[in-house]
């Protein structure tokens, strides 16, 4: 990889390319970060290169559904040191679990979860103090939706995972963030059917993250106060009421 003056300040973000990937390694770039972009479109990561400019900025093309990509992405974590990973690449279908394909349901479980835990170890095994590691999950973690079973569990994974790993990872001086984000507005005309008060565009989502960042305190981010609002209220309704209340019956 290329050397730079910011070489102890490598980030690698997953599903860089778009969203909250994107909107991540745009706000690093700016702060003068040396962002590592994994994605599995090279036309979208040179896409991406060019937004970023030349100041030693590089990509990995790897399919983080596939062993061969979680692979790839591991070993350019044990190559190189890296002061943050984003674990922001994620997947989503939507449908009542019983009519969803296997082929659409475990390869969200190989993404949202398998990869998570094979990059974080990757990372964790080299991160030196003051190392932070970011997994994305989202309010669903804490607000399971009614088709949306499998998303919704493994970003409860995501978030349990981060939270336990905030905590070992503390005498380390590593910190780690279970990163929640509400809907966010990835694309026009998505969440269409949420009330705008809890759809964030990425930019905000990022800054909330690299706030909490700074001041490396909690193990659990959510961005924005009617997100943070529906999560504790999520937690604090019976499960049976909840369920019922995000079903939209």
């Amino acid at each position: 990889m290329t050397t730079t003056p910011h070489a102890h300040r490598r980030a690698l973000i997953t599903g860089a390319t778009e969203g909250i990937g994107r909107a991540f390694a745009l706000a690093l770039a700016a702060e003068g970060r040396t962002v590592t972009a994994v994605a599995r479109t090279e036309q979208r990561l040179l896409a991406l290169m060019t937004e970023l400019g030349s100041d030693g900025h590089d990509y990995l093309v790897a399919d983080l559904t596939t062993p061969e990509g979680i692979r790839t992405v591991a070993d350019a974590l044990a190559a190189t040191p890296y002061e943050l990973l984003i674990n922001n690449a994620g997947l989503a279908h939507s449908g009542p679990f019983a009519d969803t394909s296997l082929d659409q349901a475990l390869p969200m479980i190989r993404l949202n979860c398998e990869a998570v835990v094979t990059l974080a170890h990757a990372f964790l095994a080299t991160a030196c103090p003051g190392a932070a590691l970011v997994n994305v999950a989202s309010t669903l973690a804490f607000a399971p939706k009614p088709g949306q079973a499998v998303y919704s569990a493994t970003k409860a994974f995501v978030a349990s995972f981060s939270e336990v790993l905030w905590y070992e990872q503390k005498p380390r001086g590593v910190y780690v963030m279970a990163l929640c984000p509400g809907p966010t507005a990835t694309r026009p005309g998505l969440h269409a059917d949420v009330p705008s008060v809890l759809v964030q565009p990425p930019e905000a989502v990022v800054t909330t993250a690299l706030a909490a960042l700074r001041r490396r305190r909690r193990p659990t981010v959510v961005p924005g106060r009617a997100n943070t609002l529906l999560a504790t209220t999520a937690r604090a309704l019976p499960r049976t009421t909840a369920l019922s209340l995000l079903s939209g019956h």
